[in-house]
């Protein structure tokens, strides 16, 4: 059993395209889905959804198909700095140790901050829980989290793609990981 401390479930979604992305258009992140998690006592213990407004891409039509975001709703967002110090301050980013399903949402926040020049907001202690999940349940290739969630027995709770309910989600994998006696308890990944 996990005898550690609270950890952050982190699941973003960012602008996308069907094909080619429009010219000067970038990859940015526009909701951020985040679970507090007790694994310990077995509990996720908060659930949480911050949108962020892009400054260098628009929500496509396939992007909305996918997630359900809209431009008008992102428009209602925080800047990506703002939203990082809100990750940071009331979600102590970086005190806890975090994880997402795959190194997906790790690369995009470490990218967008160096390019932003936004500080990033979490501390060193990621743990990449697709690959937990695939080597504790000896599976010879990783699973995406719907997948994982029927292997684990475990309903898909809300929309897929849709940051605070993939958060919510890989929360129950991460538990069911924790009852298993397979969740580390610090972050299996330290990032710079």
């Amino acid at each position: 059993m996990y005898h550690g401390g609270l950890v952050n479930i982190v699941d973003v979604e960012a602008t996308c395209w069907d094909g080619e992305r429009p010219p000067g258009a970038v990859s940015e992140i526009i909701e951020i889905g985040l679970t507090v998690v007790d694994p310990g006592a077995g509990e996720r213990v908060s659930r949480h959804r911050i949108l962020v407004r892009p400054t260098r891409s628009k929500v496509s039509a396939f992007c909305t198909e996918l997630t359900g975001l809209t431009q008008a709703e992102v428009d209602t967002g925080l800047d990506f700095g703002a939203a990082c110090r809100l990750l940071a301050t009331t979600y102590e980013a970086g005190l806890r140790p975090w994880a997402s399903w795959g190194d997906y949402d790790r690369k995009q926040f470490a990218h967008q901050c160096r390019v932003s020049g936004t500080p990033y907001p979490f501390g060193r202690h990621h743990t990449n829980a697709k690959a937990v999940f695939t080597e504790a349940y000896g599976l010879p290739k990783r699973p995406g989290m719907a997948r994982a969630l029927e292997i684990a027995g475990l309903p898909l709770e809300g929309r897929h793609h849709r940051g605070e309910d993939d958060a919510w989600n890989i929360a129950a994998l991460v538990l069911r990981l924790a009852e298993r006696g397979a969740w580390p308890r610090a972050g299996a990944v330290d990032v710079p």
